[in-house]
């Protein structure tokens, strides 16, 4: 991929000569990523997605263009990476790619066991802050920004649930519930997405490994938010099942406090509960789909079933009623 991989940097305005180092990135389970570190020091991450040939989740067509989106409007933020160059939806170079500022720090697993608790309830409290500044970011129309957007919230979400529970039937893929049973349990319910009135521009994957931890001074802080490729126009609330992936963010008081203390608009309700519990089914449900076509197996595949299968069906029931 060396040549492809220089083709792109050349048409981000950076020759061959000016490259010191390049290094593959492991983690990620869509797109390849690189680390460019240029000769006069300035270090960036390039993105680019997997060929045509691979078979990809109906939204995840043209997520680079989505997180270039994010950043782009995100630009104020020091956590969020500055977008060097985005080659997207064109003839030229090696293909769509895009390129950006490398943010300080580590992903928080990597350095948890180094962070004691009040220290992680200091970086829950700022880390509370910043998604609030970044759920300022409002639009005119709701859902996934590189797929066709919809006047309500109601009807977007509606129509993202109703593709990946196609697409579940598509990779005849094991749920706890058959596909029919789970669009008739969500559409009993939908009225209550007809509360959120205004478009927020939602990260939806800000688990743990998406936050960055810069230990570098006395004090650890938030050096980053990546990875925005699942962004969508829609309820902020929808953040914070991912913020609390697999758990009850009621139970973040720390991230709770600074969200609100920061204005932020996302606010725990009578409906939040049942909004809640749709976002997590969505949520689940990619999870468990996009393992069938990416060929999953080993502990990744176990831990899905062990884990995220029961969560799915915990939520599923909670929608019974």
């Amino acid at each position: 991929m060396g040549t492809v991989v220089e083709d792109m940097l050349a048409e981000a305005g950076i020759p061959p000569a000016q490259v010191a180092n390049m290094t593959p990135l492991g983690g990620g389970t869509f797109n390849d990523v690189f680390r460019v570190i240029l000769a006069d020091g300035r270090r960036l991450i390039l993105k680019v997605p997997p060929p045509p040939d691979i078979p990809v989740l109906t939204y995840e067509r043209g997520i680079l263009r989505t997180e270039a989106l994010f950043y782009e409007l995100a630009a104020p933020h020091r956590q969020i990476p500055a977008v060097i160059h985005a080659g997207l939806g064109h003839q030229g170079g090696g293909g769509d790619f895009l390129l950006m500022t490398e943010l300080p720090g580590q992903p928080l697993p990597a350095v948890a066991d180094r962070i004691t608790v009040r220290q992680r309830q200091r970086l829950r409290g700022e880390l509370g802050r910043i998604v609030a500044g970044l759920h300022a970011m409002t639009g005119s129309q709701y859902g996934y920004p590189a797929r066709p957007l919809a006047t309500s919230w109601r009807t977007a979400f509606g129509g993202m649930l109703e593709t990946i529970l196609a697409e579940a039937d598509q990779y005849r893929v094991t749920l706890p519930l058959p596909t029919d049973v789970i669009r008739q349990r969500a559409a009993r319910h939908d009225s209550v997405l007809d509360e959120v009135t205004t478009p927020v521009l939602v990260h939806f994957d800000l688990w743990d490994g998406n936050i960055l931890i810069d230990r570098i001074g006395a004090t650890p802080r938030i050096g980053g938010l990546i990875d925005a490729e699942r962004a969508f126009w829609g309820d902020p609330l929808a953040d914070f099942v991912s913020l609390a992936l697999l758990g009850d963010i009621r139970q973040d008081e720390a991230f709770l406090a600074g969200y609100h203390q920061a204005g932020g608009p996302a606010r725990l309700d009578a409906s939040s509960p049942v909004r809640l519990a749709l976002y997590r089914s969505y949520l689940y449900l990619i999870m468990l789909v996009e393992a069938v076509p990416r060929r999953y197996d080993g502990p990744r595949r176990e831990w899905l079933q062990r884990r995220v299968a029961p969560a799915l069906a915990a939520e599923l029931d909670l929608l019974r009623t």
